[in-house]
């Protein structure tokens, strides 16, 4: 089973075919909205709006315990997660893809565990296999892309002042983004999977003017069927029962 988890911009189940609602109850609460479950070339995939379809929440009050909860329930073995994101670097323009590789966590209030004693591994927190996967199909589609990136992770909802974004600059961050955590932890602590895209939609305040949410909203849109494309390419060559040594059996050596 994989999952595709949509960003700002990003939820269209017109993605699927042959699509079903579904509720999911957990014990952290509702998922950010119903779950779309539909086919992509066959292939039974759970589309989840991170937001809300109506962006109801904003990146430090949205469920992700329940989200990556809903989607274990369900059986997901891979997710694809979508995300837009600044760019701290001149060479990533808006409109360029980073396949991020590493996370700095600046996030301040954040439940980060399904659990209360486990020491999970981040030393690589996207799976390097479903990453290969997306770089294959990128090149393939030739889409202009960044095979690595490190993102600094934000609490927000607030965009990042001019000073913290000349300081994330100085540190070789190369994006920033506020949902990769606790998301990306919570898939790997559920022993599932996780890649992410990122849609560089500004430059953050650092470069020349402040970034707005209209216009990741405006960039997000003129590049929905790079996204789309990238996901239709990609998701026939996952081998969703492939199990990955990576995240799979992340729980192992975490102290359960």
């Amino acid at each position: 089973m994989i999952a595709i988890i949509g960003g700002t911009g990003l939820y269209d189940p017109n993605i699927l075919k042959d699509t079903e609602e579904l509720k999911v109850k957990t014990p952290y609460g509702n998922p950010s909205d119903v779950i779309i479950k539909g086919k992509i070339e066959g292939k039974t995939v759970f589309l989840l709006s991170r937001h809300g379809r109506s962006h109801q929440y904003n990146p430090s009050t949205l469920p992700y315990r329940a989200n990556i909860w809903a989607l274990k329930e369900l059986g997901v073995k891979k997710i694809i997660a979508v995300s837009a994101v600044g760019s701290l670097k001149e060479e990533m323009a808006p409109g360029d893809i980073v396949f991020t590789d590493q996370f700095i966590d600046m996030t301040k209030n954040r439940i980060q565990t399904f659990y209360g004693s486990v020491h999970l591994s981040a030393a690589e927190p996207f799976c390097s296999g479903l990453r290969k996967k997306l770089l294959e199909s990128a090149k393939a589609l030739n889409l202009r892309h960044h095979e690595k990136g490190t993102c600094v992770v934000i609490e927000g909802p607030r965009f990042s002042s001019r000073a913290e974004s000349n300081l994330f600059r100085q540190w070789d961050a190369d994006i920033i983004n506020m949902t990769m955590v606790p998301e990306s932890v919570l898939a790997r602590e559920a022993e599932i999977c996780y890649a992410n895209v990122a849609m560089v939609t500004d430059y953050d305040c650092w470069k020349d003017h402040a970034v707005s949410h209209a216009q990741v909203l405006k960039t997000m849109g003129e590049n929905l069927d790079k996204v789309k494309s990238l996901i239709w390419k990609t998701v026939p060559l996952i081998d969703e029962r492939n199990v990955c040594s990576q995240c799979n059996t992340a729980l192992k050596d975490a102290g359960m």
